[in-house]
């Protein structure tokens, strides 16, 4: 899989979260074949047959927003022994709680209490502008619920050297070697 790093993102949906009212947000993100191509280059994929998400957005508090989003994705991969194809049916359900954190607050609070433990699921995600992708999470969680191994139904893989060649172990000849000794 593609760092999303060295790559820009296949896909970027930006919502202005200063906007959210009350009421909330709701969006779909259902990708063309252009953005599909794209997508499966980005995710080292065969192909991205289908990518749709429904996103909803609502307000906690002036700086706090929720996010969800219902994913539903196919995709095609090359079998990892025979390359025949493998398709591959992704559904993810994603919660976010985001917090807005203006830089000039970020840098006061760098000098002062230590942040919580980042493993923790209750941590809001902190991000320093009301420009957010709702793309963003879609995608980290997508490329993490890819299989790395892909296999076609019924094959299994066998690690070379389980089977009984025939031959003798090199150990087994320079024991034999010792021996005569």
């Amino acid at each position: 899989m593609s760092e999303s790093g060295h790559h820009p993102p296949p896909v970027e949906r930006f919502y202005d979260l200063n906007r959210l009212s009350e009421a909330g947000y709701e969006t779909t993100i259902a990708l063309g074949p252009d953005e599909r191509t794209e997508l499966a280059d980005w995710a080292a994929v065969v192909g991205v047959d289908r990518f749709e998400a429904r996103i909803a957005l609502r307000r906690l508090s002036s700086a706090r927003f929720a996010y969800s989003a219902h994913l539903e994705a196919d995709i095609t991969q090359s079998c990892i022994v025979t390359l025949e194809p493998v398709s591959s049916h992704i559904v993810l359900d994603i919660t976010r709680n985001l917090h807005l954190v203006p830089q000039l607050k970020k840098m006061i609070d760098l000098s002062g209490e230590l942040a919580p433990a980042s493993g923790d699921d209750e941590v809001p995600e902190e991000i320093d502008k009301s420009r957010y992708d709702l793309a963003a999470p879609l995608l980290e969680e997508f490329s993490l619920a890819i299989d790395p191994y892909p296999r076609a139904p019924g094959v299994a893989f066998d690690a070379p050297g389980k089977e009984n060649s025939g031959r003798e172990s090199p150990f087994s000849v320079l024991k034999a070697l010792k021996s005569k000794r």
